[in-house]
Parts: C-alpha cells; structure tokens; sequence
C-alpha cells in the first residue's frame, strides 16, 4: 500500500532512519526537523500519515498536532507521536490534541507498519466521501452543519469474558455520556452490532483471542458494521495479537491495565471519525438527492427520467407521456412568476397523486412534464393519460388570491424494449405537438412514422 508519509524529528539521525525503513517499504517520504516546517510541508504536501515527534525545541508536537487538527485542510490526516515517554498522562494529553496513536522509541517495524495500515485504509475511505462531499459543495450544494464536537448520545458494545471489566470500562465511557451494552457472548455480540445503530465496539482479548479477532475480521466482512470502530483491549504480552488484529479491520486498542482516561480519549477519537464520516456520507447522499431532483416541485428532474427510462427500455416496454400546461405564458404574464410557480406545484401534486409508486414522474423543464411507466400496455397508458388530464383540468388550480383554470396537453408514446429513448421522446413530443395544434387539454398517442421524424417545434402555448 503505497502513500506519502511525513517523518517530524528535529534529530536529524532519526529522521534518516525512519526514512529509509519507510522507503524500504516503498512508501513516499517527505522530512521535517521543526514543527512549523512540519506545519508548511502538511499544508503544502498533503501527506497520508504523519509520524511526529513529541520532545522537540520551540513547538513541541502537542502543540504541533493541535494546530494541524485546528486547520479544516489538514485536520483529516492521521497523526501518529513518537515518543520516549512513557507516561500515561503524556499518552493521553497526545490523544486529546488529536493524535491517533503513539509509537514508542526506539520504534518497532511490525507495530509501525501495522498501524500505518490501518490509519491508511481509514484515511482512504474517509477521502473519498471528502472528495465528494468538495464535489458537491463546488456545485453550490451546501453541506449540513458540522457533527457536534462530543460523544453525548453514542453507543457502545463492550465484549468481554469478564463482567468486572466491562463494567469498569463501561463506567469510564458512560462518563462521556456513551451508551454502553455489555456483552459475553461473542455470537450475541455479532448478532446485536449487525443489527446497528452502535458507534463503538470494544472487543477484550482473552488469553487466546483467536475468536475475538475473528468476530473483528466478520464485522469489517458486514455491510452493517463495514465502518464500525473496533477497538481492542488487550494485555501487553499480546502484541502479536494485537498487531494481526490492525491487519483484520481493528481500528485501534488499549493496553492492560486500562487507564480510563487513556481509554476515553481513544474511544472520543474512534466516536468522532466516525461521526465525521457519517456526515461526510449524509452529504454525498444529499447531493446527489439534489442532482436528481427539480428543486421547485420536489419531482425527479429532466437528467433522472432520462437516464430511469434508457435502463427500462434495456429490457422492457414502456410508455411515456410528454404533459404541457396549456397557455402557461398567459399566467406568468398575467398573474405573475409567482402565481406560476405555485401553479406547476399544484399541477405537480395532482399529478403525483394519480400514478402509482412505481410510475416515474418528472419535470422535464419549464412547464413540462414527463411520465414513464414501464411495461404498461397500450390500452392503460392511454386510461392513466386522460386521468390526468382529468386531474388537472377538472379543478381550478389555487395560486394564491385566486385560482386559476388549467389544462394539460398529453402526447402519448408506446415504445417496445431495445428502442432508442431519443426516438421515443421524439415520438411522444410529436404527439404533444398535435394535442397542441388540436385545440389543447387533450391526449393524442404517437404514430409509427412519429419515431422516426425529429422532435417538432412546439406550437405556442
């Protein structure tokens, strides 16, 4: 797995060292002996994974990785610290400025490339939804607000075979306001994080840990829980276990036996990746609700029914229906945009409430719309066209101070499966055409020579 790593050390030695293990393992490396080049070189380089140094003169790197995760461009890379200390408090000031992980000098290779593993698989999926997310937002879809910054709300599943382990470390994370289920079982425990709705799974390792990393390694396997955070407790003569179990899907661990506070700085970091990620998903689910969808009548939009109506004429028939408002120039012009607009929502509504779930129905621009249902005979596509007709004609339309009589003309195209959706539209934009010309609020159904000839130039509306 190739990536770019960043090696912060302001002794030049160790910069060497990591630098040439790294490059061993045909990673891309970049140095920096400071913490502002540090700083410049991530703002500059973008690098996958930073490995950071935390005793160094002038900017230490706590105060290195609190200001790159205060930077909305830099506050998505995994920081690993580097460090001599051993100190559990040290550990955790790292992990609440925002590090992912320590590595204890001098580094050991196995653990090293274990973690930048699975930091790098995070780190991939997590740039992809970012990527999108700066997709839509460049096509000026806003994103909603931002996750909030705690973990008040947040569920867990604590597995463990000791009761008075869960119950320390479900005591810790619930002083977060974490949610916590306890769990002995390690099928219960499957089956309840598969059904969802958990953003936390400690998995303790008994001394043989075996079935544990293998429940790790099935939940990575589930669509359910492909994105859950795992994190391992374990005694410090598992490291072998440990290390295989970043290589299964497990996001991070915690050492026997556990510091609390150490424990619920890792989980807040776990919690709120996830969070992040799952914000990052909402907005690329709402873009592309958005790219799909006519924003003034909610209805699918010209691009949608084009591209639905190509994959049901693959394999089947189809009907479609080209609906115009009749003399829909004469309201704008008359009543004004605004009695337009609310105009075409109403004709939309009705429309909607006619079809059935599995009908599409779309607005095809201006004051058109189009209708296709897929595999309906002849003689039903012509019953569904003049109920809505009917629909929108039978009823004056409100717009406000008065409501207004509208009509629709309906050009009718039946289309065997393998046909051409240009033919087909054409077809039912002729027929439109002749609705049109025939004195409107009427339905007329294309002839064989219609799929053949080009769409007509509407007659006035």
């Amino acid at each position: 797995m190739t990536a770019r790593i960043l090696v912060v050390d302001d002794i030049p030695a160790n910069l060497r060292l990591l630098e040439a293990k790294l490059l061993a393992e045909y990673y891309e490396v970049a140095l920096a002996s400071s913490g502002p080049e540090a700083l410049a070189v991530a703002a500059r380089w973008s690098p996958d994974v930073i490995l950071l140094d935390v005793m160094m003169p002038g900017m230490d790197g706590f105060e290195v990785c609190r200001r790159l995760k205060a930077q909305d461009s830099t506050a998505h890379l995994p920081v690993v610290m580097v460090t001599a200390l051993i100190d559990q408090a040290e550990r955790v000031r790292g992990l609440e400025a925002g590090a992912d992980d320590f590595l204890s000098k001098p580094v050991d290779d196995a653990t090293m490339f274990a973690r930048l593993r699975a930091l790098l698989r995070v780190k991939q999926v997590l740039d992809a939804w970012r990527q999108r997310s700066e997709t839509a937002r460049q096509l000026g879809i806003e994103p909603p607000p931002e996750p909030h910054a705690g973990i008040e709300g947040a569920r867990a599943l604590v597995l463990s075979q000791a009761a008075d382990e869960a119950g320390r470390i479900a005591e810790a994370l619930a002083a977060d306001g974490v949610t916590v289920r306890t769990e002995t079982d390690l099928e219960a425990a499957r089956g309840i994080l598969v059904e969802g709705g958990f953003d936390l799974a400690v998995l303790c390792l008994p001394p043989e840990g075996g079935e544990v990393l293998r429940l790790a390694s099935r939940l990575r396997a589930e669509t359910a829980t492909r994105d859950l955070p795992v994190l391992l407790a374990a005694d410090p003569g598992q490291r072998g276990l440990v290390l295989r179990g970043f290589d299964l899907g497990a996001s991070d661990h915690v050492l026997r036996p556990i510091d609390p506070n150490e424990l619920r700085a890792r989980a807040r970091n776990q919690i709120r990746r996830k969070w992040y990620q799952e914000k990052l998903r909402h907005d690329l689910d709402r873009s592309l609700e958005l790219a799909v969808t006519d924003p003034l009548t909610g209805l699918r939009n010209r691009r949608f029914v084009r591209r639905h109506l190509e994959g049901v004429l693959r394999d089947t028939a189809a009907a479609v229906m080209l609906l115009d408002v009749d003399r829909f120039k004469a309201i704008n012009d008359t009543h004004g945009h605004a009695a337009g607009d609310l105009a075409l929502k109403h004709v939309a509504d009705r429309l909607r409430s006619h079809l059935r779930a599995a009908d599409v129905l779309a607005r095809y621009g201006g004051e058109e719309f189009m209708v296709v249902l897929a595999s309906a005979p002849k003689d039903y596509a012509a019953a569904v066209a003049e109920r809505l007709r009917l629909a929108i004609g039978g009823t004056p339309v409100p717009t406000g101070a008065k409501d207004l009589p509208v009509t629709v003309s309906i050009g009718l195209a039946i289309a065997p499966a393998g046909c051409p959706v240009a033919s087909v539209i054409a077809a039912a934009d002729a027929a439109l055409y002749r609705a049109k010309a025939g004195g409107r609020d009427r339905v007329e159904q294309a002839a064989p020579d219609d799929f053949n000839a080009p769409p007509e130039s509407q007659a006035e509306n």
